[in-house]
């Protein structure tokens, strides 16, 4: 056994290197305040730590999807302002108004709840509208977006809200050269302009998302959201790697070994025999899986860095566990197998995880389970 023991699985977060990501982020957006996206947990990394630490290296703004998540951060301490986004029927109107969250808005009958709930909190809301500017997503559409801007300012002359933004989101911001991306800017500065028009007086019109936060400093506007890329992993990565653009990721995740045994030339490895050992061989356990989140879709191909060696994932990837060939190669139980981190030993990244599993880093890094414990290291700013 080694010496000091490593626990199952766990994810290394570095908060200074969030902190640092921020700084980059803003000197590409010098003209703009910064939204720190932290949204799914911090994009797995933490939601309330990752929080604090945008706030201290300089963000002025912070977004979630969800209601309960915004709500969480006010419970955790998190103050400034926050905003979010995904609302359904019925959601948490009234204890949002209540803890001065700003409230995001794309149709006539959901600023409705709004205003009621203003009303039964005894306080102005914060609200911006969302324009669908080609998303297809959530977002008002242009056809509609008269009658909700109509709406917002009735509900201002009575004192019910207060339209604190504009906004919109990109659809291919990531793909630089894209026409969808003028077109959507051009969309985007009509409403606006129309809003404008009507009688709306914004504090912030936004749009620029991680790569045209990067990439498109003529998005910038008001305000930037940077989600992914604050996390060290780039939003583009056939433009650049994270290093390419200043960033460092913040994850580290790792495992300790739980077995190495010899194994005969044609033994068969895991569920469904995927793999069988070509000759005779060392296997190796890593007791994480699709329950911690590694991704099932990377068997077989997923990198694992042990001894100083790639190793890639042999067979299937089950719930707890799976299995490298070691090649013969006969490390210690116990030894760190690393899944993925900034790659400064070498070691696979997020992207590399990514392309194994035929997705985007962004989920590699959302995905890791509750079950696998945060340990935060630089919690303290310089």
């Amino acid at each position: 056994m080694t010496e000091t023991a490593l626990p199952r699985v766990r994810a290394d977060i570095d908060l200074a290197a969030l902190r640092a990501n921020v700084r980059t982020l803003r000197a590409h957006a010098p003209g703009a305040a910064f939204m720190a996206v932290v949204k799914a947990d911090g994009y797995g990394h933490g939601m309330v730590p990752c929080a604090r630490a945008a706030v201290e290296a300089g963000a002025t703004w912070v977004g979630t999807a969800t209601p309960e998540e915004a709500l969480a951060l006010r419970a955790a301490g998190i103050g400034g302002r926050v905003m979010c986004w995904l609302w359904t029927p019925g959601s948490p109107w009234r204890e949002a108004v209540e803890a001065d969250i700003d409230v995001s808005v794309s149709r006539v009958d959901a600023l409705g709840e709004v205003v009621a709930a203003a009303r039964a909190a005894g306080r102005r809301a914060r609200v911006q509208l969302k324009a669908d500017t080609g998303l297809g997503r959530n977002g008002c559409m242009p056809e509609d977006w008269p009658e909700l801007v109509a709406a917002a300012l009735r509900a201002e002359a009575d004192g019910a809200v207060r339209v604190t933004g504009l906004w919109s989101h990109f659809a291919c911001a990531d793909e630089p050269g894209h026409p969808s991306i003028a077109a959507q800017l051009d969309a985007f500065k009509e409403m606006v302009g129309r809003a404008e028009d009507a009688g709306l007086r914004p504090e912030v019109r936004h749009i620029a998302n991680s790569p045209a936060a990067l990439t498109l400093p003529e998005t910038h506007f008001d305000l930037v959201r940077p989600g992914i890329a604050m996390y060290g992993v780039s939003p583009s990565p056939e433009v650049g790697t994270p290093a390419d653009f200043g960033l460092r990721p913040v994850m580290t995740v790792t495992a300790a070994l739980a077995h190495v045994k010899r194994a005969p030339a044609g033994h068969g490895v895991s569920y469904g025999h995927r793999y069988t050992t070509p000759g005779e061989t060392t296997l190796g356990l890593v007791p994480a899986g699709y329950g911690d989140g590694i991704p099932r879709h990377a068997s077989g191909t997923g990198p694992v860095l042990v001894g100083g060696k790639w190793r890639t994932a042999a067979g299937t990837i089950a719930m707890d566990q799976f299995v490298v060939d070691l090649g013969g190669d006969e490390p210690e139980v116990g030894s760190e197998a690393v899944l993925f981190g900034p790659g400064d030993r070498g070691e696979p990244t997020a992207e590399d995880w990514a392309r194994a599993a035929g997705t985007i880093a962004y989920e590699i890094v959302t995905r890791i389970g509750a079950r696998v414990p945060r340990i935060y290291s630089n919690e303290r700013s310089d």
